[in-house]
């Protein structure tokens, strides 16, 4: 999961209470979002679902309020539903949602990934419960191929770090090459990469890289003022 600035003026449609899912709405949505999932991260989704983080069951408050609405992918959205109404706020600048929940990539593209909670608070908890299921459920035959693929995605983004930290510890690589995979490294922890979670906590739990790289790991992509 990432952390998200939402910008602060209201789409006109959603303020006319016209429609959630207008263009002018999208579009500001996959601005802040980066064209990102807010909970798997998967970029550029092709099923795009504009969900009320707090599920609106008819209530016409909820289903227009712009600190409601946020960018997820048509699976995450099937499986969250009104069933997790208590999950980590990506937007609530007080949390950072990072370091709340530990992204493990997986050894293979065929293993389970680890998601764990980094504290007992409901909502983390709930927020690990949720992304396990997402990136691990396969009880039905549509789960156990869309979660596959779902990993090798990450699998492969996750793979670009291991190739460039393993030329930055390779004694025998040129010091341009070292300084390069560096750069790369440096790229890859951008909030706005896919799986940013992902590609970043091995970073953080590598003291001598996240020295170097610790200022890379931005929480946020400042958004233009409106």
């Amino acid at each position: 999961m990432f952390n998200v600035i939402r910008p602060s003026t209201i789409p006109a449609s959603l303020a006319a209470k016209s429609s959630y899912s207008a263009k002018d709405v999208v579009a500001s949505l996959d601005q802040a979002f980066h064209s990102k999932c807010y909970i798997c991260e998967t970029k550029d989704p092709l099923i795009l679902n504009i969900e009320h983080f707090r599920s609106h069951q008819g209530c016409e408050s909820r289903m227009y309020d712009w600190n409601n609405l946020f960018y997820s992918c048509g699976r995450c959205n099937n499986f969250k539903r009104h069933h997790y109404d208590n999950i980590l706020d990506c937007t609530d600048p007080t949390l950072n949602v990072l370091m709340l929940v530990r992204h493990i990539p997986p050894n293979t593209p065929f293993s389970n990934i680890i998601i764990e909670a980094t504290n007992d608070e409901p909502s983390t908890l709930q927020t690990a419960h949720l992304l396990n299921r997402i990136f691990n459920e396969a009880d039905t035959g549509n789960k156990s191929i869309t979660s596959v693929q779902l990993r090798k995605r990450v699998y492969r983004r996750y793979a670009k770090v291991i190739q460039h930290i393993n030329t930055f510890i390779n004694d025998d690589e040129l010091p341009s090459a070292r300084q390069l995979a560096i750069e790369h490294l440096k790229a890859l922890m951008d909030v706005k990469q896919e799986y940013s979670a992902f590609l970043r906590w091995p970073i953080i739990e590598s003291p001598e890289l996240f020295e170097i790289l610790n200022t890379s790991i931005n929480l946020y992509e400042a958004q233009p003022s409106t």
